[in-house]
């Protein structure tokens, strides 16, 4: 079995491949990284270190090889015709440079092969549709192939939900996360075969639910304590949560989006107390060392429609339930500007300091003067922009 996985950085290496590597594939890694492919085909091994409360365990991962997806094209073609499985962790925003290479990839497969699962791993709701909604686009795939491209490729969407913190310094290939995980993928596109064997995934039929309880849970409570971090000057996630005000803003945000998870998806009320209970816990870790300005990255993306606070905050606007929190912590992400080493924060600073308040909800947010949250953010903006 072979597994084509782009994106050796941290998540691909630590997270993904390792699930890959313990339910016996061979992972081919694609990259554009030099160095970091450089160093995989100059090894035959690496460890991945599971940090917890009770202590430390490490697997050793083998069976790789890595190909230089920018200089190797073709290469990686072959590899994903004769693949059982594609899977990335990139960064949504990454998506469309990956989409023509596994495009010519699958339109190689013959129809008769078992058709090849093809499964994003990113923090993005439907990041698997996007994905595929590149692959298909008339540029990578030709319109007289679509009609019989679902015997080449099935696309199921997925949650990933890990905390990967910042490296050690010289830790080479090794990779540091969390114990805790979860992987958990929509197993509807394999109606008529078997889904790929992967230990450690929960296939379900609804995927919806678990998405956004991971993402306006996780997502929302760990950006929540980095950029309120970041405002009161705390170096790590878990120096923030130390400050009672910072734990409150947190837990007030992740009861608004408590309200909206178990009003929406049915969810148990304890069931979700208990798990935002865990999700605290986990993102102050005092293992995890990781810093405010690492989590807080990207506040561009993060600020964005379909994210962590606007996301939820819209649609509890919608409903007439309360969202001040959530609003609180997206002041605190649009504060997090000009910040070193993210360039979306410098991008986010010219934004805010070259554009009337309301452009600025229209083109971070993505939110227009028809729904009832927008002029709550106007007004955040405003305050933001007044104090610059």
């Amino acid at each position: 079995m072979k597994a084509v996985h782009f994106g050796a950085g941290n998540i691909g290496r630590g997270f993904v491949a390792e699930f890959l590597h313990n339910s016996g594939y061979e992972v081919v890694f694609c990259d554009v990284m030099d160095s970091i492919i450089d160093q995989l085909q100059a090894s035959k091994s690496y460890k991945v270190i599971q940090v917890g409360a009770e202590g430390n365990s490490e697997s050793v991962i083998t069976n790789y090889r890595a190909i230089n997806s920018k200089t190797h094209e073709a290469d990686v073609i072959k590899e994903i015709t004769t693949a059982d499985i594609v899977t990335c962790s990139v960064g949504p925003n990454i998506l469309k440079f990956i989409a023509p290479v596994i495009a010519k990839g699958v339109d190689a497969r013959p129809n008769e092969a078992t058709p090849i699962a093809v499964i994003a791993c990113e923090n993005a709701i439907g990041a698997t549709d996007t994905l595929a909604e590149h692959i298909m686009h008339p540029k990578c795939t030709p319109e007289h192939r679509l009609d019989d491209h679902h015997e080449r490729a099935r696309y199921a969407n997925s949650a990933i939900d890990r905390i990967v913190p910042a490296q050690d310094p010289g830790a080479g290939l090794d990779v540091k996360l969390e114990k805790f995980y979860e992987w958990v993928v929509d197993k509807s596109p394999f109606h008529d075969h078997e889904p790929p064997a992967i230990k450690g995934i929960k296939w379900v039929d609804d995927l919806i639910p678990y998405i956004e309880r991971k993402l306006f849970t996780v997502n929302t409570g760990h950006a929540a304590a980095a950029y309120h971090g970041y405002y009161h000057k705390k170096t790590t996630v878990y120096d923030a949560l130390q400050e009672p005000v910072i734990m409150d803003e947190v837990r007030k945000a992740l009861a608004e989006t408590s309200t909206l998870i178990v009003g929406k998806h049915g969810i148990d009320e304890q069931e979700q107390k208990d798990y935002v209970d865990k999700i605290i816990t986990r993102i102050g870790n005092p293992h995890l060392e990781d810093a405010v300005e690492r989590v807080g990255r990207a506040p561009l993306r993060k600020l964005s429609r379909r994210e962590r606070f606007i996301g939820p905050a819209a649609e509890l606007a919608e409903d007439g339930k309360a969202f001040g929190a959530l609003l609180d912590a997206a002041e605190m992400a649009f504060r997090f500007q000009n910040v070193e080493g993210d360039d979306e924060s410098a991008e986010l600073a010219k934004i805010m300091s070259s554009n009337a308040p309301e452009a600025v909800v229209e083109k971070v947010c993505g939110l227009t003067a028809s729904d009832k949250l927008f002029p709550h953010v106007v007004e955040i903006v405003k305050r933001v922009q007044a104090e610059a």
